[in-house]
């Protein structure tokens, strides 16, 4: 079909101003005054912590993933979070933020350091934060300026964008607020039951000396980071590969999978904390590394392993994070050592390889970025991706017929630089722009006697230990002492070994810089580990793009509600039970409103509320915790219907109960009206 020149002009994305380009990045960046130096004997450290909301809209909002148009939220499981830790020393602070999203994406990174540029100035900068992603399929999706990554969420979500960036920004604040003198401790452990080598057959091409790293072709290592301060233990960072697709594609609820309910355990149903009570007292993070081809669902199939509940599976996976992260602090020593950051931008598609770090020994070349056959098919271990080949989805997508291209050829030249890939879509030859960046950050962090090589691709276990080797020998430090910080600071998609690529498997049709990238990678992050090594000055590189004036959306919006004939917003459709057992579970549905109207960011939809003695109703529970589920629906074109369901637990006080369900309606005159619905009480006992 005829490439279409329609362009759709959105808002400008907020804070997305482009940062000025600095001529050098020097080590030791985040430099302080004095006055943030640690108090002597306070284990050399000054700590803080934060937590808050990135929650999108519970309603008609494309999830980021699994790349399916009809998966669309439709209600809340376990709200994910943003949550930052800032450790500094001598004068210099690193913020590690760990965010229960789909990817960073580099408009978020770059909408993030504008905030807190204008918040903080240049106390934190792209060379000392660190913004990294769980990689939940279960969450909004819409905050990228990538076409390729719009696609099936039918362009860009100025709400999911917002929520993000302001909720990062806010945890950041929240632990900038927080700092005091303290010390850190790090523990090592193993995990064999969370993850599985999803693309086994790809991973068995790596050399012997490769694979004899990994035993049981996964990646084991747990590495968890306690955070102390006064005597009391105030967060921990836990360290794991494997991807948070416990939840399927045909969910509908926002949850922060295996990951979230890793720190929800750790945080709420160990330490107590309430996420509506205030500033929280612990805050834990569970990271990625190198998850490339870790998959937990252990069955090999969507949904399957250790159960056939992707609910139970999602809470045993966590567990099982949870439990090994607790293993690993129990024997975490204490930490010393500075902290420092480094950073700069590549090119990824044009990158002269040296043959030094080639299989072959010869000098290669990176690609024009170029998605493979097996990229549209997705993972059918996790979940597949787009149904159907991409053109007639093509002819479905509105959004991919507004920006043309979706018949662009793949010319000859790339199909020789991307061999032995089968190229579905040139995606860095598309129009209006390319569909996926290609100017990209490295960056090096350390934390102690931790270092971290972050980027922001998917990297398969083999990928990750290649450039782990390659940062471990340019700083002369032990292996175990870099880990491979992946889906940081921007997303790219995945990277393979050389050898995984040739199988072309999902992974390897998806590293879309060509059978070189990891090449490209390990020499770049050794020219910038040689460097911080030396206390030496890098160029910042070329500057990464910004298009978020050219961001088209074709997901309808939320128009004014309506409620059934003689009802009001509020009014109850279903009472509870008069009364329920422990263990059982209590269910209500409510006259409701269109979720997008108010996201309640940082609040909740429903509160599960017990009578006290003084007759006054106080908070349990709510829809931002595990044992509580929101299920949003449509009936006709304008009234939504909220159904909310909750398992009691087994040790529930005896009592008087009522859920109590807040929203906000839209009106004709375009005013938004909040509104509260109470159930009957009900006993639970």
């Amino acid at each position: 079909m005829p490439l279409s020149r329609r362009t759709v002009l959105a808002r400008t994305v907020a804070g997305s101003a482009t940062l000025a380009a600095a001529a050098a990045v020097p080590a030791m960046s985040g430099a302080l005054g004095a006055e943030a130096a640690a108090a002597p004997g306070s284990g050399g450290y000054e700590l803080g912590v934060g937590i808050s909301d990135i929650t999108g809209p519970a309603a008609e909002c494309g999830m980021m993933g699994y790349s399916q148009l009809e998966q669309q939220t439709a209600g809340i499981h376990l709200r994910p979070r943003a949550r930052a830790f800032i450790i500094g020393s001598g004068g210099r602070r690193i913020v590690f933020v760990v965010a229960e999203n789909g990817m960073i994406f580099q408009s978020v990174h770059r909408g993030v350091l504008a905030e807190l540029g204008r918040r903080f100035g240049d106390r934190y900068t792209e060379q000392n934060v660190v913004l990294t992603s769980t990689h939940s399929h279960a969450t909004c999706g819409g905050s990228s300026n990538d076409y390729a990554y719009n696609l099936s969420i039918l362009g860009f979500q100025q709400q999911v964008y917002d929520a993000e960036v302001n909720g990062i920004v806010e945890a950041i604040a929240a632990a900038d607020a927080d700092l005091g003198p303290g010390s850190l401790a790090l523990g090592r452990g193993e995990l064999h039951d969370a993850s599985v080598n999803r693309s086994r057959v790809a991973w068995e091409l790596n050399p012997v000396a490769d694979k004899q790293h990994f035993p049981a072709a996964i990646d084991p290592a747990v590495t968890a980071l306690s955070l102390v301060k006064g005597g009391r233990q105030i967060g921990a960072i836990t360290w794991f590969s494997t991807h948070c697709t416990s939840m399927t594609n045909e969910n509908r609820l926002i949850s922060s999978d295996n990951k979230g309910y890793a720190a929800f355990a750790f945080e709420h149903v160990e330490h107590g904390v309430r996420y509506l009570d205030g500033t929280p007292d612990f805050v834990a993070a569970f990271a990625q590394t190198n998850a490339g081809d870790m998959s937990p669902n252990l069955n090999l199939r969507p949904g399957s392993g250790p159960t056939e509940n992707e609910f139970d599976n999602t809470r045993i996976i966590g567990e099982r994070q949870y439990q090994a992260a607790k293993d690993a602090l129990a024997q975490a020593r204490s930490m010393s050592g500075p902290v420092d950051s480094m950073l700069c931008y590549i090119d990824l598609a044009d990158i002269a390889v040296d043959g030094r770090f080639t299989p072959d020994g010869q000098p290669r070349h990176t690609a024009t970025a170029a998605a493979g056959v097996s990229l549209i098919a997705g993972s059918i271990e996790d979940g597949p991706g787009f149904p159907g080949a991409p053109i007639p989805e093509g002819v479905r997508n509105p959004f991919l017929a507004a920006l043309g291209g979706a018949d662009t050829p793949a010319p000859a030249w790339l199909a020789d630089a991307q061999a032995p890939k089968a190229i579905a879509a040139p995606l860095g030859l598309m129009p209006p722009v390319a569909w996926v960046p290609n100017v990209l950050p490295l960056q090096i962090v350390r934390l102690g006697e931790l270092y971290l090589a972050a980027a922001g691709g998917e990297f398969t276990i083999t990928a990750g230990l290649r450039v782990r080797r390659a940062v471990a020998d340019a700083l002369g430090v032990p292996l175990e002492q870099v880990l491979m910080q992946g889906y940081a600071n921007a997303y790219h998609e995945y990277v393979t070994t050389p050898e995984e690529y040739d199988s072309q498997q999902y992974e390897g049709a998806s590293t879309l810089f060509g059978r070189y990238t990891l090449c490209a990678y390990q020499q770049e992050f050794t020219r910038l580990a040689t460097a911080f090594a030396a206390r030496q000055v890098v160029p910042r590189g070329p500057a990464p793009r910004d298009v978020s004036n050219l961001q088209p959306n074709f997901q309808p919006g939320a128009g004014p509600d309506t409620t059934p004939p003689g009802r009001n917003f509020g009014d109850v459709l279903t009472q509870p039970a008069p009364s329920y057992a422990p263990g059982a579970q209590a269910v209500a549905e409510f006259v409701s409103a269109h979720p997008k109207h108010n996201t309640r960011r940082n609040s909740t939809f429903l509160e599960v509320q017990r009578q006290n003695a003084a007759g006054e109703w106080t908070r349990v529970a709510n829809e931002g915790e595990w044992a509580v589920k929101y299920f949003w629906s449509k009936r006709g074109a304008a009234e939504s219907v909220a159904r909310f369901t909750w398992d009691i637990p087994a040790d529930a006080t005896p009592g008087r109960y009522r859920f109590q369900h807040y929203a906000d309606s839209l009106g004709p005159d375009g005013a938004l009206r909040p509104f509260t619905g109470t159930t009957n009480d009900f006993e639970v006992g």
